[in-house]
């Protein structure tokens, strides 16, 4: 003979609306309450599919509380609130102390045209011409001349 059919009760309803809520998983739940998962689904349909919303509500409630009330808890609370639900946010600003450092860029046509069999790498610059970074550490010396340590790349 099989286990009796479940009925839940007002009690065991509460129990499984607050476990929804809380976020614990439908076979935890089940276990908890004593039945299998397929049965804690069609008894507990409601209880299952809004646990979640009333539990939100219910701390929505109390932070707002929180908010509106006096204190250091409700500085906390309001910034929180605007935060979430009024889309206000933190900035940081950073600023650099001391030289700023200097980055010139230049850029100077090609002077011959490239052929059409010469295929460079991508990224490669025109002969005679392209962008060149100047002055800073970005710096690369020009074609000929020593590099005085610094690698080429």
């Amino acid at each position: 003979m099989g286990r009796p059919a479940h009925e839940p009760s007002p009690m065991s309803r509460r129990n499984v609306e607050a476990l929804a809520g809380y976020g614990v998983p439908e076979a935890d739940i089940a276990g908890v309450v004593g039945i299998d998962p397929k049965t804690l689904r069609k008894h507990y349909r409601q209880e299952l599919r809004y646990g979640h919303v009333k539990a939100n509500a219910k701390v929505a409630e109390n932070l707002f509380r929180k908010a509106t009330g006096d204190g250091r808890e409700s500085v906390i609370a309001a910034i929180f609130w605007m935060k979430t639900r009024a889309q206000w946010k933190e900035t940081q600003v950073t600023e650099m102390a001391g030289v700023q450092p200097k980055l010139t860029i230049t850029w100077k046509p090609p002077t011959e045209k490239p052929q059409p069999d010469q295929r460079g790498l991508p990224g490669d610059a025109p002969r005679g011409g392209g962008l060149t970074v100047i002055d800073g550490d970005l710096a690369l010396p020009p074609p000929g001349q020593p590099t005085s340590g610094r690698r080429e790349t």
